[in-house]
């Protein structure tokens, strides 16, 4: 495995362009005495969140733990022989998709063709869409795309012999064909053929097809268990061996004879080890194989499900590699105590993720300043702009304070902020600003 053309780049202009925007209403939390200024001048002014009038509540990332992050995953599958393709609908964030792809990203992952829109706006090279992409508007435009830039390089999937019609009747014509994996799936699981023989069929109809060229296979493990136990883990490496086996298969009938490097990816955030222990088992001679992740939710982790089950959470799988660190952190105000058991916290379901857990508090903020640790507090329900914290006895807690509260699954924290403030190591000077694009 010794990957070509590993690293893909961006529009280094347009990302700095960036910090070029002015800060207005459209940004709630960050402090009007900001206004007017743009995120470069603001991140400038190294402004306190507590201090110099933020309104809360507001999520900010850690400096810090996102670097080490972002290094330590680059470090990891480099030692592993594994390329990454970090998912960017996590972040949606330009300016992060830049920093992973410093760190040596093989390309940015995409969802749907929105999203690959906003990467080409920031001149991203090299995007696979982990999904199909049937509309015909969609593929006119990645078309385009492809026939304007010869730099550009797209990969999708696809998981029926309808698919391949579809896909190649709305590019007739086009000059360059699009590349495409056969997603497998399997039971349980979302998309993708379930057994070898319709990836067969899949795989021959797209070597047939004009407008279309065969890579390898794709899929998301992911769906197919939340569990770090061994029966778990022991599903997760069976699925990611019918990649192998499918790929395989294709070779031995000539169907990537001109496939140039055969791709093979999967790898989301939560058993990315698994996957790299059999996506880079020996080939066969001759086949030249790169494995892509596309984990996303890498970068910032979370304090909750990812916390849980990542090779590199709270109980890791993979030994001599330094854990990854919780990089959000939400901040909210108290504003009512009905009872000694009960207070009410200023954020909600529009500000902060609930799919996968509640928000966790951990810091208490006293109108002195002082900060301390918070056990013993839960955070129970949720509504719009409301968090339920349950006080155990001989709480602290009084109306006014602040609490700080980790949050679970960050795909669903950075959708609710098109701007979020980044902090030093003391948490609450803002050191920059990262633009989010939903």
């Amino acid at each position: 495995m010794s990957p070509e053309n590993t690293v893909c780049t961006m529009d280094t202009a347009a990302v700095a362009a960036v910090a070029e925007e002015r800060i207005d209403w459209r940004f709630r939390s960050v402090s009007p005495a900001l206004a007017g200024l743009t995120l470069a001048e603001a991140a400038r002014r190294r402004a306190r969140l507590f201090d110099d009038g933020f309104f809360g509540p507001f999520v900010v990332l850690d400096a810090e733990a996102l670097e080490h992050n972002l290094a330590t995953m680059a470090d990891w599958c480099a030692a592993r022989g594994v390329v990454l393709a970090p998912h960017g609908k996590t972040t949606m964030a330009p300016q992060v998709f830049a920093r992973q792809i410093a760190h040596g990203a093989w390309g940015i992952t995409a969802a749907n063709a929105g999203h690959i829109r906003i990467y080409r706006a920031f001149g991203v090279s090299r995007i696979l869409l982990a999904n199909q992409l049937l509309d015909p508007a969609g593929l006119r435009w990645i078309a385009t795309e492809l026939a304007a830039d010869p730099a550009f390089e797209f990969v999708c999937w696809v998981d029926s012999v309808r698919g391949v019609e579809l896909m190649t009747e709305a590019l007739a014509g086009t000059k360059r064909p699009v590349d495409v994996l056969v997603e497998l799936g399997a039971d349980g699981g979302r998309t993708g053929v379930r057994d070898q023989e319709t990836a067969l069929a899949v795989a021959e109809a797209v070597h047939a097809s004009p407008a279309l060229r065969l890579r390898g296979t794709g899929g998301y493990e992911g769906a197919l268990s939340h569990g770090t136990d061994d029966a778990s883990l022991t599903k997760i490496s069976s699925y990611a061996d019918t990649l192998r086996d499918a790929v395989i298969s294709f070779a031995d009938k000539g169907l990537l004879d001109d496939a140039g490097q055969v791709i093979v990816t999967a790898g989301g955030s939560a058993y990315f080890d698994r996957v790299a222990d059999e996506l880079t088992k020996p080939w066969p001679d001759g086949l030249d194989v790169l494995p892509v992740l596309r984990s996303g939710a890498y970068v910032t982790h979370d304090d909750g499900f990812y916390r849980e089950i990542s090779p590199l959470g709270g109980h890791p799988r993979i030994a001599d590699v330094p854990p990854f660190r919780p990089a959000l952190r939400a901040w909210a105000q108290v504003t009512s105590k009905p009872s000694d058991e009960l207070a009410l916290l200023t954020i909600g379901k529009r500000d902060a993720s609930f799919d996968e857990g509640m928000p966790e508090p951990q810091l208490h903020r006293r109108a002195s300043g002082e900060i301390t640790e918070l056990a013993g507090h839960t955070v129970t329900k949720l509504n719009d702009q409301h968090a339920f914290l349950a006080l155990p006895s001989g709480s602290g807690i009084e109306v006014g304070d602040w609490v700080a509260l980790g949050v679970s699954h960050p795909c669903t924290v950075f959708d609710k902020w098109p701007l979020l403030p980044v902090v030093d190591t003391d948490g609450e000077t803002v050191i920059d600003f990262v633009r989010t694009h939903f």
